[in-house]
């Protein structure tokens, strides 16, 4: 730790604006927003290793970019200094700060570049940063990597499911005839049950499923949580949407939502997957239930969702579909916990490698 050393970051690395270019036409090339990859353009602005970082809004949500040709779009962005710092020794030691408590005191939360160059890092040799980057990485890395083989398996799961029950392709293109068609209302149950008890988790709806509150938002439902609906493994559940249906299918044996949601039980004879897959893979078929609400967003036509159909296939159809992408879920699942436990141990490295109380030497990845 003696070698380490206290610099500005203004001092090791330039921080500029990056700015509007929502007029670049579309090709390849990643343009970076606030939330990530916002659109491909057809022009890279940039080639070098950068950190990205907010100038509004979720201040700590930061990125780091290797890629060779990008742009970015309304954040910050770094040119580096590489004989005094390395890209990803920055990136790391940025992520252990909390630039929300440098909120200029706007509105909206904010920084400014010469807030940020004043900004205090402590910097080691820069031996030892790239150990400590490489290290890092190399655990994020496969995080990353998980996520694309999920992405693929996903994408997987939904092809076969089209193939046997959008297309029937196993079926020479046909539905078969013993297939049963029925509407919704035959098997949808409104349930208008209240919670009185505040240890049932919450749940917000979002255009792709149901989620823990927690990881969506800080504000709570109501204030007082008998006034939010309960919800129940293998319920249907629709949130307020805008232009797109927020609706999902709920997995927790329990849950409280919004009193403004509509939620249905589903009967038992109704494959709760299959309708969740059904729904998705015939979006444009439901996409005419959203109804104008008096509050703000959009509301369910409940009156429209009971005379929608489903086609219900055999039970031991599904029993045999659902041996294929229940072994695609599966993989899926292991990879999550698989990256689960590496960001676990990334977090624990994360603050002691960056501080120099502890050494990549000190856990076998260097010498």
């Amino acid at each position: 730790m003696s070698e380490w050393r206290a610099t500005r970051l203004g001092d090791i690395c330039k921080i500029k604006y990056g700015k509007d270019h929502k007029h670049l036409a579309e090709g390849t090339i990643p343009v970076y927003g606030s939330g990530g990859i916002m659109r491909l353009a057809d022009t890279a602005l940039y080639c070098r290793k950068s950190v990205l970082i907010p100038r509004k809004g979720t201040l700590n949500n930061l990125f780091f970019v290797d890629t060779p040709f990008w742009t970015v779009d309304t954040l910050f962005y770094t040119e580096i200094d590489e004989t005094r710092i390395t890209p990803e020794f920055l990136y790391y030691q940025l992520k252990t700060l909390d630039l929300a408590g440098l909120n200029v005191g706007t509105a909206v939360p904010s920084l400014t570049t010469s807030i940020l160059d004043e900004i205090e890092v402590m910097v080691p040799p820069l031996i030892e940063q790239k150990r400590i980057g490489c290290t890092l990485r190399v655990i994020d890395n496969r995080v990353t990597n998980n996520k694309k083989i999920n992405h693929h398996l996903e994408q997987m799961a939904q092809a076969i499911f089209k193939s046997w029950f959008v297309d029937f392709e196993p079926w020479n293109g046909e539905m078969p005839n013993d297939w049963r068609e029925v509407e919704f209302s035959s098997f949808l149950t409104p349930r208008t049950e209240k919670t009185n008890d505040p240890t049932v988790p919450l749940f917000s709806v979002t255009d792709t499923g149901i989620y823990p509150r927690s990881e969506k938002f800080n504000k709570k439902l109501s204030k007082a949580s008998t006034k939010n609906k309960v919800a129940y493994s293998t319920d249907i559940v629709f949130g307020m949407s805008r232009e797109i249906l927020n609706w999902g299918i709920m997995r927790s044996p329990i849950g409280g939502v919004s009193s403004a949601y509509n939620v249905f039980a589903v009967d038992s004879g109704v494959n709760s997957k299959y309708l969740e897959s059904f729904i998705n893979a015939h979006a444009f078929y439901f996409k005419d239930l959203i109804r104008p609400a008096t509050r703000e967003g959009q509301g369910v036509d409940k009156a429209a969702l009971m005379s929608k159909s489903i086609y219900l296939p055999p039970n031991e159809v599904l029993t045999e579909y659902y041996t294929i992408e229940d072994a695609l879920i599966a993989q899926i699942l292991e990879k999550e916990i698989e990256s689960a436990h590496l960001a676990e141990i990334r977090d624990t490295l994360l603050p002691r490698l960056m501080s120099g109380e502890l050494s990549v030497a000190d856990i076998g990845g260097g010498k």
